[in-house]
């Protein structure tokens, strides 16, 4: 049985190596929650990510406080949200009363520019996994293509196109119900 300080020292180490923020930590998400814990499958993990994306908060606040809850109720949710955000509660502390004295410093500029471009690199593997795990039709790739284009290349905000996808996704979900009938 999963206990409350396994959920929060596994999402605290989540949280603790978590940068870039949501899809840079689905490789990490992955490791933890589905390989090595097994509290979650790859595809319920990329279908709590997706709604993740619906709902209102950080994403990894959302996984974790979800997979708590499935493990272990309320009290598994609280240790599993406190355990993900800890570390950036500790690490934003430490570096505000520092980062004043620091943030010129040549090497620390290049440190940060390093981690932004591993998390860029995150991202991207992150993308070709939901790719291949969530797109299982030319339906799904139209959808996918379609908010693509909408999202970098317009204007459009990116909650309208998420919540497109998912409507129109209802509603191809209902017709395909009714013609089964």
């Amino acid at each position: 049985m999963t206990t409350y300080f396994q959920l929060f020292v596994s999402f605290f180490k989540i949280g603790l190596i978590m940068f870039g923020g949501g899809y840079a930590m689905l490789p990490v998400l992955e490791h933890e929650v589905v390989d090595r814990r097994g509290w979650l499958t790859g595809e319920d993990l990329i279908d709590l990510f997706a709604l993740s994306q619906c709902t209102p908060g950080v994403i990894a606040v959302n996984v974790a406080t979800h997979t708590g809850y499935k493990k272990r109720g309320v009290l598994g949710a609280a240790f599993s949200t406190l355990g993900v955000i800890m570390p950036s509660l500790i690490i934003i502390t430490i570096i505000a009363a520092v980062l004043n004295n620091i943030a010129d410093i040549p090497a620390v500029q290049s440190a940060l520019s390093g981690i932004r471009i591993a998390a860029c690199a995150l991202m991207i593997k992150t993308m070709v996994k939901m790719w291949k795990n969530g797109i299982r039709d030319w339906f799904g790739a139209v959808i996918f293509a379609a908010v693509f284009v909408l999202t970098a290349f317009t204007e459009v905000s990116t909650v309208w196109s998420v919540l497109g996808a998912l409507l129109i996704g209802i509603l191809s979900f209902h017709s395909e119900r009714e013609a089964e009938k």
